[in-house]
């Protein structure tokens, strides 16, 4: 799945998996050794992430149930836990540096393609 900062028309990546059960959202990026830069992972139903157990640092945005960007959190940390938002509905974890290199903003809209 493609994910694009629709309000920027810039492409946040080209590979997006989707974490939609509860399975697949606790395991998110787990026993992974690295992500790549046109990569990105979106888990649905999530107000904060953890990077307990993790090997490699993230950027995440995290959305509201119209994709609309509610808070963000650049190069989170193995071992580290992000802010609560109360109104987020999916995290977009992604390679770090992506949130600064497509210009990624509060308010901004996201969107999905197959």
């Amino acid at each position: 799945m493609k994910i694009i900062n629709f309000s920027k028309q810039k492409t946040i990546c080209k590979n997006a998996a989707l974490a939609d059960t509860a399975i697949s959202r606790m395991v998110g990026l787990l026993g992974r050794k690295t992500i790549a830069p046109d990569e990105g992972l979106i888990i649905t139903h999530c107000r904060s992430i953890h990077m307990f157990f993790m090997k490699f640092a993230i950027d995440v945005i995290f959305t509201d149930k119209n994709n609309k960007v509610l808070g963000l959190v650049k190069n989170i940390k193995p071992f580290c836990m992000s802010p609560y938002f109360f109104k987020a509905r999916n995290a977009i974890e992604l390679f770090p540096g992506t949130i600064e290199k497509t210009t990624t903003a509060i308010g901004d809209k996201i969107i999905f393609e197959d």
